[in-house]
């Protein structure tokens, strides 16, 4: 059995041998930088693959009706619809509107759970953007009591 410090070597060990071999690229592929600056919910939706919305009651999003610290608000994010490309999780009001993205194969249970900053009450979003682009979402407000983005 290993102990952590030596998990943690080898880890980096095979780290660094994909970084030589030419695999950062994927890891960077998987960050969508346009879609994590976007200011609207509309925009980060676009950005991350998505085209036409609908509201959809097969997509469930998760979180407080009150969050009494808005600088760690519980929420998630799930479905069970096949063909799911990206699940999102999305504030309104923030100044980055996303807040989470995870990438769904069909080996996958579309089913997250995150904490994010929200610095007001606002409305969240979860959205599943499917292989042919569509972006079926929900929504809930959730109100929240003491601001987490410097508020």
């Amino acid at each position: 059995m290993q102990n952590r410090r030596e998990t943690l070597k080898q880890t980096a060990v095979v780290a660094g041998l994909l970084a030589t071999a030419g695999f950062p690229q994927f890891a960077h592929a998987a960050f969508n930088k346009a879609a994590f600056d976007a200011k609207s919910v509309q925009d980060a939706i676009k950005a991350a693959g998505g085209s036409s919305l609908v509201e959809s009651k097969d997509v469930t999003i998760t979180g407080p009706d009150i969050a009494e610290n808005g600088a760690v608000v519980p929420l998630g994010a799930s479905t069970a619809m096949a063909g799911v490309k990206h699940m999102l999780i999305l504030v309104e009001k923030n100044p980055a509107a996303l807040v989470a993205m995870f990438h769904v194969t069909d080996a996958v249970e579309a089913a997250f759970t995150t904490r994010a900053k929200m610095g007001q009450s606002s409305d969240v979003y979860a959205v599943a953007i499917m292989n042919d682009g569509k972006a079926m979402w929900a929504k809930k407000e959730v109100k929240v009591t003491l601001g987490g983005c410097g508020g």
